[in-house]
């Protein structure tokens, strides 16, 4: 049994050095209580998302007559199949995606996380702590999402709560509240987007969503609507919110680390190594299931087909058999294979998006601010699975 406690307050907090502790008694161990296969180093973690016996096996949950929208936007979607299902689908996602989107997005992304942090340092004018979270973090990736999707500006707000109830739905430990506040927005948005693909289709722009509805691959295939539908929920729930949480747990990271804040801010050409930092250092994502489709040997272990297996990704990115000085937030370091946008045939889609988005809103901060200081500590959701934090109370000296 892995000695570890996914509910354990002191693990939600800080999960590195119990991640470190099971490590050092063997690379994958099974737990009991959670009935599947933890990989604890990066070599392991690297095998569960590469190895094609290791597969994305979606199960409705049950009963389906409950949880009926929930699962039409797992069942269709990218994070959630295999090939040749997958192949076929990614690959009418990406022809959409290589129509220029997020070259065509850059200078808006830009233009936008400078006026969030504009706002948040006119607030904060030096001496009053504003919440970086829900001043800039929360609003740029959620922003950018909808500009790429042609969402209208008086939506947008729809679209974030409606993510944060349907994640909550990946957790250990759910209510029956949790449960059923996720099928409605589900539904919710669900409904939301077949009413905007149809007015696409009626009168088609330039954003993603057009070329979603309209685009076929060589064979003449096309995405069916409930696949459109899911793809935009799934650039939401898992591009949003892997931002956001990046952003947070990057800013706490280099306000608990002056040094290399100072480092950051003496020389801006580190920003790009210093995200893929950042997304090493704390990850926005802990834990990353597959299902054995066979028996498979992973760590020493004999694992059996149908049984369930995790990468701990914030594990793999601590592994010191990999990374110099594991521990320790290094800006520069050059050397980062991290794993948090995946590996494999289901390595994130939408990482050159996170890329600029990231970069966008560090550096607005950077270049707007002479210092950044905490103002109170960084107060921290109480998910395990999804990690990131609730508030971040800092004060902007412009």
């Amino acid at each position: 049994m892995a000695p570890l406690d996914l509910t354990d307050p002191a693990v939600v907090a800080d999960p590195y050095p119990a991640f470190a502790a099971a490590r050092a008694v063997a690379p994958v161990q099974w737990h009991e209580g959670l009935g599947l296969w933890l990989a604890f180093t990066h070599a392991e973690s690297n095998a569960v998302l590469r190895d094609r016996r290791l597969g994305r096996i979606w199960r409705d949950r049950e009963p389906g007559d409950r949880f009926g929208a929930f699962n039409l936007i797992h069942r269709n979607a990218l994070l959630e199949m295999e090939p040749p299902d997958h192949t076929r689908l990614r690959r009418l996602v990406s022809a959409a995606f290589a129509r220029g989107h997020v070259e065509r997005l850059r200078p808006w992304v830009e233009r936008y996380a400078g006026e969030l942090a504009d706002g948040l340092v006119e607030r904060s004018g030096g001496s009053e702590p504003v919440d970086v979270l829900s001043g800039m973090a929360e609003q740029l990736p959620v922003g950018v999402i909808a500009e790429l999707l042609g969402v209208p500006e008086a939506d947008r707000p729809l679209l974030r709560p409606w993510s944060n109830a349907i994640v909550k739905m990946y957790e250990y430990g759910r209510t029956t509240d949790t449960e059923d506040a996720a099928e409605r927005a589900a539904a919710e948005f669900v409904g939301y987007l077949r009413a905007l693909a149809a007015e696409r289709r009626r009168t088609p722009g330039e954003d993603l969503l057009t070329h979603l509805v309209t685009v076929r691959d060589a064979e003449g295939d096309r995405l069916i609507e409930d696949e459109l539908v899911t793809t935009c929920i799934l650039l939401l729930n898992a591009g949003h919110e892997a931002t956001v949480n990046v952003s947070g747990n990057g800013l706490l990271a280099l306000l608990e680390h002056p040094d290399q804040l100072r480092r950051l801010r003496a020389d801006p050409a580190l920003l790009p190594t210093a995200v893929e930092e950042l997304m090493r250092f704390d990850s926005p994502l802990q834990l990353f299931e597959r299902t054995a489709t066979a028996a498979v040997e992973l760590g020493g272990e004999a694992v059996r087909a149908g049984q369930k297996v995790a990468a701990l990704l914030g594990a793999a990115n601590r592994d010191p058999a990999v990374f110099a000085a594991p521990d320790t937030l290094d800006v520069g370091r050059t050397d980062n294979p991290h794993v948090s946008f995946g590996a494999g045939v289901h390595f994130c889609i939408g990482a050159p998006l996170a890329r600029v988005e990231l970069q966008a809103s560090f550096g607005a901060l950077l270049t707007r601010t002479r210092d950044l200081q905490l103002a109170r500590p960084a107060r921290r959701r109480p998910e395990f699975v999804i990690r990131g934090l609730a508030e971040l109370p800092v004060v902007l000296t412009p």
